[in-house]
């Protein structure tokens, strides 16, 4: 018999209790920590004020009458819930205006985080299946990281996925698409509903885009089984895994992922929030970190599963019980892993290291 799920308010109030009582020094601590992120896609940081502005400006109706009621619907009691809002948000984006103005607002919102370094996916299957050309996206969304690397001096690279519910001719197709763009995509990604679509069905894709110079990550076991984790390792060649929380159900596959010192993405309040874990105090993040796990923090869809980079922080330090040590592990992790050039993460750990050095009180 199907249990009932608990309400959004039950599923965060442990969390809440533990950010009620943190520590002022760790807080500030948090706060203060530069900070790398690698798992974030930027249709994703879509806040509801921006989507109805943008709406508009663009003439768009959005079936939601107002922000707070957009923002009731993020109850979501599984991935598929989230994504059906999460492509319909999509729709208010229509120039590189509109993606330059998503990208700055998530910018600027991780600039007053202090986070140094940022790796976004893009979704242009997401784009071009509505009309709207290619590089109006990846212009619009580059602009404003040059922007950022100028005014914030927050370094990035960009990741475009490929949706995994659509083909692989679709996705050989957006392969095509990105040639004249080689230059500013780093690597290849593949997101979207997990279930039903392993990672074996991208085989060819994946190592098409490998001959062409890309890195490789994708999406897997967040709801999928650890099959999937494993299929993204041999079948696809990855160099990260995103999320790969289902990796605990596979004790030999822990083992190989310790031996070989895999990065896995995992983002705490995305996973609360789409119900993979019951509570933040239920989060396997500690229990990764104990095993040996070269695991990350990151956001997700902050816009969507109520926090950036902080509040993720923020979350699991007060419900897990982390300390300092953690959280610095946790950054180091980050920046090993990082597709940044070798120069840049050597300057990323340097900033770690002086800061850490000058809170050792």
């Amino acid at each position: 018999m199907e249990t009932e799920r608990p309400s959004l308010e039950g599923r965060f109030s442990f969390g809440l209790c533990y950010l009620r009582a943190m520590d002022a020094a760790l807080s500030d601590f948090i706060l203060d920590l530069p900070k790398v992120e690698l798992h974030c896609h930027i249709e994703g940081t879509f806040e509801p004020e921006l989507m109805f502005s943008l709406a508009e400006r663009n003439g768009v109706q959005l079936p939601y009458p107002s922000v707070e009621k957009l923002r009731t619907a993020y109850d979501f009691s599984r991935l598929q819930d989230f994504l059906d809002i999460y492509y319909e948000g999509m729709n208010v984006l229509r120039t590189e205006q509109d993606f330059y103005d998503l990208t700055l607002a998530y910018l600027e919102r991780i600039n007053a985080q202090n986070v140094r370094h940022t790796e976004i996916f893009f979704d242009p299957q997401g784009h071009v299946s509505r009309g709207i050309a290619f590089d109006t996206a990846f212009i619009g969304i580059t602009s404003a990281l040059d922007h950022a690397e100028r005014e914030f001096g927050i370094s990035s690279e960009l990741i475009m996925c490929f949706l995994r519910h659509l083909d692989e001719e679709d996705a050989f197709r957006t392969l095509d698409q990105a040639e004249s763009f080689r230059h500013r995509i780093r690597a290849v990604g593949l997101d979207s509903g997990e279930r039903g679509n392993p990672p074996e069905k991208f085989t060819r894709v994946f190592a098409e885009a490998a001959a062409r110079g890309y890195l490789r990550v994708a999406h897997a076991g967040e709801e999928g089984p650890p099959a999937y984790i494993v299929g993204a390792l041999d079948s696809l060649g990855v160099d990260r895994i995103d999320h790969g929380n289902s990796c605990l159900e596979d004790e030999e596959l822990v083992r190989r992922l310790v031996r070989e010192q895999v990065p896995m993405t995992v983002c705490p309040l995305s996973n609360v929030r789409l119900c993979g874990v019951p509570s933040i105090d239920h989060h396997p993040l500690k229990k990764m970190l104990d095993l040996g796990l070269k695991v990350t923090i990151n956001s997700d869809d902050p816009a969507y599963f109520g926090g950036y980079m902080n509040e993720n922080m923020e979350a699991v330090t007060t419900a897990l019980g982390l300390d300092r040590r953690h959280l610095v592990t946790l950054t180091r992790n980050a920046i090993d892993a990082a597709f940044a050039p070798e120069p840049r993460r050597q300057a990323l750990h340097e900033e770690l290291d002086l800061f850490v050095a000058t809170r050792n009180d």
